[in-house]
Parts: C-alpha cells; structure tokens; sequence
C-alpha cells in the first residue's frame, strides 16, 4: 500500500485555463478543477497571459509573471479561493488600465 502523503507533498505538473474554468493536473493522476472566477487576476487576463505560467517551488505553487498571481496546490486542495482584498484587486486593475493607455 502506498504511504498516504501530506497536502504540502502534493506537487502541480500541469495547469489548463479555458474561458470559466482553472484546471491543474496533479503529480497523483488527479485533476483539480475550480471556477476561474475564484482568482479575478486571472479571470480578467488575456488568453496570453494566462498562458504565460511557471511552477515554483518544485510544483507546490504556479507563478503567473505578467499578473504577479501565485496559487498554491495546498490551497486548491482546501478550496480556497483567492484572498487577495477588493482595494488590491481595484488598485491592480487600476494599474492594468493605466498601463494600457
């Protein structure tokens, strides 16, 4: 029997992000999938910037540079949702506007 192993040793290997879902493959053979409403950064990314994702941490975490968002496992598996507050998320938006004009 295989030794049951802790929420922090469960480690990302692959991520898929369609137009209303947040999916990350697991080093286990499971797939977690989420509403990508749950992470606002990323529900309001460009298709290339959703793209444009690395693991950390050797796949505890996944990185999305161009939207300074990071989403751990652990947490994916605990269900949590995005903690980031409404005033850091508007200040963000706020700075993606400014930036595109």
């Amino acid at each position: 029997m295989p030794a049951i192993r802790t929420l922090d040793e469960i480690r990302a290997v692959q991520v898929r992000i369609s137009e209303d879902t947040f999916a990350v493959d697991l080093d286990d053979s499971r797939t977690i999938s989420v509403p990508i409403g749950w992470y606002p950064r990323l529900a309001h990314a460009t298709l290339d910037e959703r793209a444009n994702w690395r693991l950390v941490g050797a796949g505890q975490g996944i990185h999305w540079p161009a939207l300074d968002e990071d989403i751990g496992v652990e947490g994916l598996l605990l269900g949590k949702k995005s903690s980031e507050s409404p005033e850091s998320f508007h200040r963000w938006l706020s700075q993606r506007a400014s930036k595109a004009t």
